[in-house]
């Protein structure tokens, strides 16, 4: 059965949330009116990244389907930042050029990767379209200096939000894994030294040292590693009992853990945030089908949002109905920033700058499948939520454990 098309009355909540293709999205648009305008899409589409990127833009396109507002028809404006099969900033800040530089485009959803997102904030800042983030958790995109430094044309006009919790939070509970859900007290870290992956892993390192843990060796392999062997073999000389990755499964998280069971590291229980959290092993690319059979002596991931969300079997069975597939880690957050959109557009019109004003305001909220929601001044949203994930040897998947504000836990 078709879900239903909801109004946007139903939604709304009152002031008291290598190459590039430019192009509509075919499948589905809310199409409430004669006026015609886009939101902009900005996320990795093809290649390794695609287990990442496909499951946030189909929550896009859900949203849109089914949504509807009165006086307008909207539709997608969409392109890819992965060049070879990896996020690629540059190309990041070629596409949110070519968004602002589409009129129709009132605001852009994306980008997943915080190293993209650094490129493009300047642009976007510069040019007041407002990016809401369904994915990005490095902190520095909206604290302190560096984020200051992002939005230098205009530091006072926040034109970048994010609805899922910054890595200071991701990068507690990741430690909180190690020394409390698992007793362990002797911690290897590696990185991909990408803006992401290297801030939360020091965030990790902090968090497990203050516990009461030690870090044996911290590696910044980079992003270009196909062979771990020496890094591995000078680790476990080291007497480590886990082991934390960050980055993404595309600069080699998989095949991180893979060799790490191939040279005799297999029983360490691994560690790693949202970077891997792409999928079942049966996801071609995806980390548990790099990673391959890893026993059941404990892999997890983080996810920097809520899974039990207000309504989920709602949502996940609307989802399969219209893609025949499960709901993505950000599958609901890019649904949410475009339930923000839609409210917004609902409220003020198409206008970027009334759109940007609007969102940003904090006092407004906005009714969303991650329930009621706000920004704060930085542009942070107002809910602080980590999910807990495990590696299930028998479905072969990730098997969701709990959820909590790390800082309040």
């Amino acid at each position: 059965m078709k879900p239903k098309v909801l109004t946007i009355v139903a939604v709304v909540a009152l002031v008291g949330s290598a190459c590039s293709s430019p192009a509509s999205t075919p499948s589905g648009s809310a199409s409430g009116g004669t006026t015609a305008v886009k939101i902009g899409v900005e996320l990795p589409l093809s290649g390794g990244e695609a287990p990442n990127g496909g499951p946030t833009l189909k929550g896009i396109q859900l949203a849109i389907k089914q949504i509807q507002v009165p006086g307008y028809t909207v539709t997608l404006n969409t392109q890819d930042d992965a060049v070879n099969g990896v996020n690629n900033p540059d190309q990041g800040a070629r596409n949110i050029t070519t968004l602002v530089s589409d009129k129709a485009v009132f605001a852009v959803v994306g980008p997943f990767n915080s190293a993209v997102a650094k490129a493009e904030i300047p642009i976007s800042n510069e040019a007041g379209l407002l990016q809401c983030s369904p994915a990005n958790t490095n902190s520095t995109l909206t604290l302190g200096d560096t984020a200051k430094q992002l939005r230098q044309a205009h530091p006072d006009k926040i034109a970048y939000v994010r609805v899922v919790a910054n890595d200071d939070y991701q990068g507690l509970a990741d430690a909180t894994i190690a020394y409390k859900d698992l007793s362990k007290k002797a911690m290897y870290i590696v990185d991909d030294q990408t803006t992401y992956g290297k801030y939360l892993a020091d965030v990790v390192e902090a968090q497990f040292k203050k516990l009461g843990g030690t870090v044996v060796k911290h590696d910044g392999a980079g992003t270009n590693v196909s062979d771990y062997t020496s890094l591995l073999t000078a680790a476990q000389a080291l007497n480590p009992d886990v082991v934390f990755y960050g980055g993404v499964t595309s600069t080699g998280g998989g095949v991180l853990r893979k060799q790490m069971v191939a040279n005799g590291m297999g029983a360490l229980p691994f560690i790693g945030g949202d970077g891997i959290s792409d999928g079942a092993a049966s996801v071609p690319s995806s980390f548990l089908n790099i990673a391959g059979d890893q026993g059941d002596i404990g892999t997890w991931m983080t996810v920097a949002g809520a899974h039990d969300i207000p309504d989920r079997a709602t949502l996940a069975t609307a989802y399969k109905t219209e893609f025949n597939a499960e709901l993505g880690a950000y599958s609901a957050a890019a649904y949410a920033c475009t339930q923000v959109y839609l409210q917004a557009l609902q409220a003020v019109g198409p206008d970027r700058e009334k759109i940007r004003a609007y969102v940003t305001t904090t006092t407004n909220s906005f009714t969303t499948v991650l329930g009621k929601i706000g920004f704060d001044a930085n542009g942070d949203i107002n809910q602080h939520i980590i999910s807990y994930f495990q590696f299930d040897p028998t479905t072969k998947d990730w098997k969701f454990v709990r959820q909590n504000d790390p800082t309040a836990a």
